[in-house]
């Protein structure tokens, strides 16, 4: 019996019951749970092993707005020992679902602005996470298009509406293409089903790239908008490697496994015991440059043998 009661906290919940992760993405189940392994990964290095001391419940909102508030406050409902999620806009409707669960994000955007934390040193409610600001990285974003595309003169932008950041995003794609040289043909969509349109409607005006904000939406319906930018031959560039993968031809951006390995020692920390609350946000600063020679070359874009040995991401 003494020795039981020796034990640490950590050792006893461990050999009762798996402490309980709600994990919720925004779009594909499949693509998302991939993209997201180096949260998955740190939190093993961590020690925490799936089946033996954490479950996991896997939700994915299928990048329908109105599905992941649903499954946000089925999340909340359920009352897990913390709930991750991948994005701010699955962040916001988890905390308007609940103001007790601890929740650890992803997020590409301030923290702060969106209101998901009080401020970075002290959140001072619920939730606390790891964050980039996607702005920071667009002038470089612009100068790389130049590169793979040297004789670009237009490119297209598709900016969200229902995106808080949607007009800060604006100025700063205007200020990356004006500074590379480029005009921006800027269009907006509330839904999904405008994008495809848009896209084909530039390719009849002659706009062969086209570049993404950052977008609950688009990110959410990724593989959906590479296949309509394909059938339309227009060349896609991207803040992020899963981008990349997904078919884009460049994408540069915060380095994504970063945030997600900082989230999840957020994550421990709360499991362990520290209250969101009180734990800082982490800022990540590092990026990278992701490339789809596949992808260039379906479209007759010889990627420069300079751009391809900067790359830290080579996709076939």
């Amino acid at each position: 019996m003494g020795a039981a009661l020796a034990l640490p906290r950590l050792a006893l919940a461990q050999a009762a019951e798996p402490r309980q992760v709600a994990v919720l993405f925004a779009g594909d189940p499949e693509a998302d749970e991939r993209a997201a392994q180096p949260f998955f990964d740190e939190m093993r290095r961590l020690g925490w092993t799936e089946g033996r001391n954490v479950a996991y419940q896997r939700l994915s909102g299928k990048g329908i707005r109105v599905y992941v508030d649903e499954l946000a406050r089925m999340a909340a409902d359920d009352a897990p020992d913390l709930i991750y999620v991948t994005t701010a806009s699955a962040a916001m409707a988890v905390l308007r679902a609940t103001d007790t669960v601890p929740v650890v994000f992803s997020a590409a955007t301030d923290p702060v602005e969106a209101g998901l934390v009080a401020s970075l040193a002290r959140p001072g409610r619920n939730a606390t996470g790891a964050f980039h600001l996607p702005e920071e990285a667009v002038p470089r974003r612009f100068e790389l298009i130049r590169a793979a595309m040297p004789e670009l003169k237009r490119i297209g932008a598709v900016f969200d509406r229902t995106s808080a950041t949607s007009a800060r995003q604006k100025q700063a794609f205007a200020a990356g293409a004006r500074g590379a040289g480029l005009e921006l043909l800027a269009e907006d969509f509330t839904n999904f089903e405008a994008v495809p349109k848009i896209l084909a409607r530039w390719r009849r005006a002659g706009v062969h790239a086209a570049a993404l904000p950052v977008s609950f939406t688009l990110y959410a319906r990724r593989q959906d908008a590479v296949s309509a930018a394909t059938r339309n031959r227009v060349a896609l560039f991207g803040h992020r490697v899963e981008w990349a993968e997904a078919g884009a031809v460049l994408t540069y951006g915060a380095q994504v496994s970063q945030i997600l390995r900082r989230s999840a020692a957020l994550a421990d920390r709360i499991l362990r015991g520290a209250p969101a609350a009180t734990l800082p946000v982490q800022k990540i600063t590092r990026f990278e440059l992701a490339l789809n020679r596949g992808s260039a070359l379906a479209l007759g874009i010889g990627l420069p043998r300079a751009l391809v040995e900067q790359a830290d991401r080579v996709f076939a």
